[in-house]
């Protein structure tokens, strides 16, 4: 049972890694920026939902230790301010006259 976590913790940070970029990328082509702001913002959830999966699995795959523990919080924590300004920002770009 742990090692098929362990492996939909990999294939789904694989599959957001791979969105992320991909919102990258049409980011940095848009010549309009809301289509660029809806983009990034859709990268940074990406991102944010990439770090707590990350974290997750790093806190399942190896260990307890005190550095672990504040390495995960922090990638945590970091992982939430992404999401939630990725929704923000995805909210005020969808809100904006195109």
């Amino acid at each position: 049972m742990e090692t098929a976590l362990h492996w939909v913790l990999i294939l789904t940070i694989c599959a957001v890694s791979v969105c992320s970029v991909t919102f990258s990328f049409k980011a940095r082509r848009s010549a309009d920026a809301r289509v660029r702001g809806l983009n990034q913002s859709l990268m940074n959830v990406c991102m944010g939902v990439m770090l707590v999966l990350l974290s997750l699995l790093f806190l399942l795959m190896y260990s307890g230790s005190t550095v672990k523990v504040i390495v995960s919080t922090l990638l945590i924590v970091i992982g939430l301010f992404n999401l939630f300004a990725g929704l923000r920002n995805h909210s005020i770009y969808r809100s904006m006259k195109g």
